[in-house]
Order: structure tokens, then sequence, then C-alpha cells
């Protein structure tokens, strides 16, 4: 009962996602079951800190990512937040534990070459479902967007005068993202023949076999299986291409506070990930640079 309130409040108050809606959900039952594991007259209400501890530490012993158990953690700390919004005498059990240390990792991204050859020299075939899947590829590539809001564009979001288009982000916040004139052609072509597939050109910019806005999953899957053409991360989705993108404007000289909003962060931090170099221009810096380098 307190977790559907709790969900509920998030979705009215907040506007999360039902993606973050299930996580939310999904950490708070798992502990909720834990709790009847260890004792069923346990409750959220006499929980303490040593039952979440005991907790964290199954599900680390279960094989959870540490990033998975801090984010569970987070979960309940704010949903302690919001009983006590109601009883202030409660108790928060999670508020003075820390998670495991998260292992900080560089982003997976496909090297420029790639997705330059997949793009521009790799045939996708014929009819609408090939320009589509084409077209896909390019906006992840080529303006960063995420999933959900590659999926929730629209026709109408598409300025081809200006030469932008407009994206709902998270929390429905909204950006314009500009395109250059290569992907404007490719943008009109794909808009002619989804008009012919459609009949009008009214609705989801991306459609499905069977007319409809197609779904992440199939988007997800169109990703993994062009990836799979030209490069051998074992990573390849549509979040891979994104990363993509900010590493290929970063490397070509971009202002890292251009990229951040074109990205949509909210953080300057969350930008900063992608100002590593790739291996290869590691490799060449330090060739260049070392004095031992160009002995064998």
């Amino acid at each position: 009962m307190f977790i559907d309130s709790f969900i509920g409040h998030l979705r009215a108050e907040r506007n999360c996602s039902q993606h973050t809606l299930r996580a939310y959900a999904t950490d708070l039952r798992s502990f909720e079951a834990h709790m009847s594991g260890l004792d069923e007259s346990i409750s959220f209400f006499s929980a303490d800190t040593d039952v979440v501890r005991s907790w964290v530490a199954s599900l680390m012993d279960g094989g959870a990512a540490p990033s998975s158990v801090c984010r569970k953690l987070s979960s309940l700390r704010t949903f302690y937040r919001y009983l006590r919004s109601t009883n202030p005498s409660l108790p928060n059990p999670a508020a003075s534990l820390q998670g495991p240390k998260r292992r900080k990792s560089l982003p997976v991204f496909v090297k420029e070459s790639e997705l330059n050859e997949l793009i521009d020299e790799l045939p996708f075939g014929e009819g609408y479902a090939a320009c589509r899947d084409k077209m896909i590829l390019q906006l992840f590539y080529e303006c960063g967007f995420r999933l959900s809001e590659l999926v929730g564009l629209d026709v109408v979001d598409v300025d081809m005068g200006l030469s932008l288009i407009k994206v709902t982000g998270k929390r429905d916040k909204q950006r314009v993202v500009p395109f250059a004139g290569g992907l404007k052609r490719e943008l009109q072509r794909y808009l002619e023949e989804r008009a012919m597939f459609a009949g009008g050109c009214d609705g989801a910019l991306f459609l499905s076999s069977l007319g409809g806005r197609i779904s992440n999953s199939r988007v997800y899957g169109i990703v993994k299986t062009q990836l799979s053409r030209v490069t051998s991360v074992k990573k390849k989705s549509p979040h891979v291409l994104r990363h993509s993108f900010a590493t290929a404007m970063l490397n070509n000289d971009a202002e890292i506070g251009v990229v951040k909003e074109l990205l949509g962060h909210e953080r300057l931090a969350t930008t900063e990930v992608y100002t590593h170099l790739t291996f290869e221009d590691m490799k060449r810096f330090y060739d260049k640079a070392h004095p031992r380098a160009g002995n064998n």
C-alpha cells in the first residue's frame, strides 16, 4: 500500500518516467521481500539500519553491481523521506549508510571511422524500413538523442526551414538540436519515403511496419543489428551512439558547454565524462612525445 502511494506521488508530483517508476517499485519490493524473509513482523516502520545493511549484503552476495546497489539504497532513502513527510518522527534507516564504491568506467563508444563506414558506405536496402533504419542511426549519432527522445519524435518536431529538431527529454524538458546540411538532405528523403508509406505527413516520425509509432525495443534491435556490421564493441545500443556523438564532438574541439546543452544534461559534470581520448589518440600522442617511443 505504501509503495503504491509513493509511486503515485512520484508520478503526480515529480513527473517521473515509467522506467523510473518501475525501478523505484522494483527496488522497494526487493527490500520489502528481504524484511519478510528475515522476520514477518518487520515493516517499513520498524526496520532499522541493521536490516538495511543485511539487505545490501544480500544484494552484493547475489552478484548485484555496486551501481545497482547504490541506486536501490537511493530509492529507499527517497521512499523514507516521503514517509517522513507525514510522520516526521519516523527514522530513516538508510540515511547513514554508504553504498559500495562504484567503479568509474569510461563510456563505450564506436569509432568515427566505423560509423562513417556504416552510414556512408554500407547498403541498407530499399523501401521505407531500410530508409527508416538508416535515419535512426544518423539521428542518434548526429544529434545525440536518448532512445525515448527519438521514439517520441513527431513529424512536426522537425523544422526543415531552420534545420532544428525539437526534443522532449527527461521530466518533459524541451530543447532544440540543430542538424547540418548533409543530414537535412537525408531527412528530406526520409520524410518523402515516410509520406508514401503512411499516406500522409502527420504523427510519429518513425513508424513500425504496421504504421504505428515504432517501439523502443524495435529501435534497440535495429541499432544492435546495424552496429554489428562495423564494430566489435560488446555493447551495441542507442546509448552507445549517444556516447559516440558526445565523444566525436569533443574530439573535434566542440566546447563542452555546447555539448552539454545538445545532450540535455542538467550538470556539466555529467558531460565531463566524455572528455577522454580514444586509444588511437593516446597512442599517437605517446609515439610523438615520448623520447623512447620510437625505439624497437
